[in-house]
């Protein structure tokens, strides 16, 4: 409640969509064994000849939609995904209805651009489609397109009636989401807050970082081989798709209705660099670190383990390398995550915050795939390179995205 005394919010559920599997156990396999989910990128006809970059994150295992029609009908695939996800968490977290539908409950979730295989159809009806053609776009066209559909498509389905956020900030997009979610159940906004972001395999995403030269190309041949954060030979970064979606809680709330809770949210920052929209910048990645470990009440010696942006750029992921140490030193384990499925855009950070949530729960930190040569810029870091049954009581989920916007989240184990 504003002016009175913050209140502690918890992770009581989630669930995720992620090249590298669906479940708890799918996910924790392909981490264990070290096996990827990069794989050839698919022709599309449209973007796909003219694309130096032949790798992408692919979700290409079968999803069962059970949506009536009457909530399918604004949705593209990139709602698909999140109202999926947000099915899972809120059936999870066993929620009643009358809760759901009471204004006590919120939504934060976003993509980077909406549904774009959408926008596409609409697009190239619009330049080159016949009168007919035109004419037959109406305005369900854009609520599957929209910047905000997969946030506003939650809130039908489920009819819930609270605040709603759309984050749309690229690489930041879903751990935005988590923290205002955060946020808004700390200063007594809302009880609860589904939370998250999603993107669709789309190839318009791999054409604009490829024509920035920020894509890997080297390993079209090998998918399975790139992304390679930290690596010596790293060559950029692999476009991904995916979801995810975690549902917070006021403490007392979840305690008192006996829910099942996963982790505590106790920190949260953002901020921006304040300059070049595409570079990263040290001195403002350096003091979102901070800024979350002062938000969070803690010594940067009490984080166990950092989930790294570490797209795999040649040099973002020196510079976050640089704002790390300068923080902590080298005493946190640092993996990143993307090296497993790619950069799922706009899901990212949900993603890897519910990756966090399980290695958490199961007492062992996974190794960066790929990372064969450390970039001895980079190497002062504490790598896990190996698998290390290690407990994580606190984790750092990194991430900053073009535009100049740096997010820290930090979770803590219950005991």
């Amino acid at each position: 409640m504003r002016g009175g005394m913050e209140r502690r919010v918890v992770i009581t559920a989630c669930s995720a969509i992620t090249p590298i599997g669906r479940s708890k156990a799918e996910i924790l396999h392909h981490l264990v064994h070290g096996i990827s989910g990069v794989k050839a990128l698919r022709e599309d006809g449209l973007l796909s000849p003219y694309i130096h970059s032949k790798v992408f994150g692919t979700v290409d295992y079968p999803i069962v939609y059970d949506f009536q029609r009457q909530h399918r009908k604004t949705m593209g695939p990139v709602a698909y995904y999140a109202c999926q996800v947000a099915k899972e968490a809120l059936e999870s977290a066993g929620l009643d209805q009358e809760f759901v539908t009471s204004g006590r409950l919120g939504v934060a979730f976003g993509s980077t651009h909406g549904s774009p295989t959408v926008q596409r159809n609409i697009y190239k009806t619009f330049f080159g489609g016949s009168r007919t053609e035109f004419s037959s776009i109406g305005a369900v066209d854009y609520l599957k397109s929209m910047v905000h559909t997969t946030a506003v498509n939650i809130t039908k389905m489920f009819g819930i009636t609270g605040r709603v956020i759309s984050s749309s900030t690229a690489c930041t997009t879903s751990s935005q989401s988590i923290g205002y979610g955060y946020e808004a159940i700390k200063y007594g906004m809302q009880d609860a807050m589904i939370c998250g972001g999603a993107d669709e395999y789309d190839t318009t995403a791999v054409a604009v970082f490829d024509n920035l030269l920020a894509c890997s190309t080297a390993f079209n041949d090998t998918p399975y081989l790139t992304p390679r954060p930290f690596d010596a030979k790293r060559d950029g970064l692999v476009v991904g798709e995916g979801a995810g979606a975690v549902l917070l809680e006021e403490y007392e709330f979840a305690r008192k209705r006996g829910a099942s809770i996963l982790a505590e949210v106790i920190g949260f920052a953002c901020n921006n660099n304040g300059g070049d929209l595409i570079l990263p910048n040290l001195g403002g990645i350096t003091e979102t670190i901070r800024i979350g470990l002062r938000e969070a009440k803690i010594n940067a010696e009490e984080v166990d383990f950092i989930s790294a942006h570490a797209t795999g750029t040649k040099m973002g992921d020196v510079i976050e390398s640089q704002a790390i140490y300068d923080v902590y030193g080298n005493l946190p384990g640092v993996v990143g995550l993307k090296s497993y499925m790619g950069h799922s855009m706009g899901s990212c950070g949900v993603i890897e915050t519910i990756i966090a949530l399980y290695l958490m729960e199961e007492g062992f930190i996974a190794p960066t795939l790929n990372l064969d040569e450390i970039d001895e810029r980079c190497a002062m870091l504490n790598h896990v390179v190996s698998l290390r049954e290690s407990p994580i009581r606190i984790a750092a989920i990194q991430n900053f995205a073009f535009g100049g916007v740096n997010t820290n989240l930090i979770i803590k184990k219950m005991p």
